[in-house]
């Protein structure tokens, strides 16, 4: 497995300190159009004996989620940057199908151990749902339909998976974040295991791939080690955390600290022989970061790290005696 970390912000000290603490990989935002930028980072992670594992977020997918009059426009700027991940040798990008918004929550403050912060979700206060991402469309109120959503993502595989395999570029689905059934006048259609079932058989390919998100997997009530199995063929990238509830209501946790049966989890990837990225995802916001990116600060993701790396070591060992 590739331990593979954000980096908020990005800077030559953070890259370091991933470096330092056994980090192979990032993943990095889209930076817009054009290789240069592109290449500009590529050459920015490896002076600290980095690569670029993928690219998630902030994405030109949009309006062709919505089926609008710039879906054309946006599937040219994929297939461009999907020709750009191949001259610099970046093999995913994750992507997901939320129309209108991306993940989002309730609350930025909940309590976790020591006081440090989460993000917590109630659908009854859905009206002040917060969207965690700048990409979000939430002043488009059109309803959209659960049929509409998968013609459109049926479309865009269609157009896209071609030359994802002429580039060796994997796409990998991240679930609905949360995997509610409508928000926001929109259906959400990658919300449970069947619905992911249906997307690899939608444009069957080995570039059609899931981002298996360990915490969204848990709001849908599955047990997670056995839809590791389940789903084990088409897992490429996974983001690695937990949370209490269930998709109505759920607050994030620290990884060691959730319901979810976390080494069963990595041994369930080694026993489904996955070796590609993962990364801890969603961590803690601790002492003194109380003013960064929810979910993103740096402290947290280093006590995921080492946690994680346990993990792997211990399944290691097991699994050669």
């Amino acid at each position: 497995m590739q331990l593979t970390s954000v980096v908020t912000p990005f800077t030559d000290d953070n890259l370091q300190l991933l470096s330092q603490i056994g980090v192979t990989h990032v993943t990095i935002r889209y930076p817009g159009k054009g290789l240069d930028c592109l290449m500009a980072i590529k050459s920015q992670v490896e002076k600290f004996d980095l690569a670029i594992a993928a690219i998630e977020g902030y994405l030109p997918i949009e309006n062709i989620k919505l089926g609008n009059a710039q879906f054309d426009g946006e599937i040219e700027e994929m297939k461009e940057l999907l020709q750009n991940m191949q001259t610099a040798g970046i093999p995913f990008v994750c992507y997901n199908f939320m129309a209108g918004t991306d993940w989002v929550r309730t609350k930025l403050d909940e309590r976790e151990r020591g006081g440090a912060l989460v993000t917590g979700f109630d659908v009854d206060q859905a009206e002040q749902a917060v969207s965690l991402s700048e990409t979000t469309q939430q002043n488009n109120d059109s309803p959209l339909s659960a049929d509409e959503l998968w013609s459109h993502l049926e479309r865009f595989l269609k157009e896209l998976i071609p030359v994802a395999e002429e580039c060796g570029v994997t796409l990998a689905m991240h679930p609905d974040d949360p995997p509610l059934d409508r928000f926001m006048e929109k259906a959400r259609i990658m919300n449970s295991v069947e619905g992911f079932e249906r997307l690899m058989q939608l444009v069957p390919s080995p570039a059609n791939a899931i981002c298996f998100c360990q915490g969204t997997f848990a709001e849908m009530g599955v047990e997670i080690p056995s839809t590791i199995q389940r789903l084990g063929p088409y897992i490429k990238y996974v983001h690695f955390r937990d949370i209490k509830g269930r998709r109505e209501r759920f607050v994030e946790t620290f990884h060691d600290n959730g319901p979810t049966d976390m080494y069963a989890a990595i041994k369930a990837y080694q026993q489904i022989g996955f070796t590609g990225p993962i990364r801890p995802d969603h961590v803690p916001q601790l002492v003194g970061e109380e003013s960064g990116e929810p979910g993103y600060t740096m402290q947290g993701r280093l006590h995921a790290f080492g946690y994680l790396q346990g993990l792997i070591e211990a399944a290691r060992r097991e699994q050669n005696t």
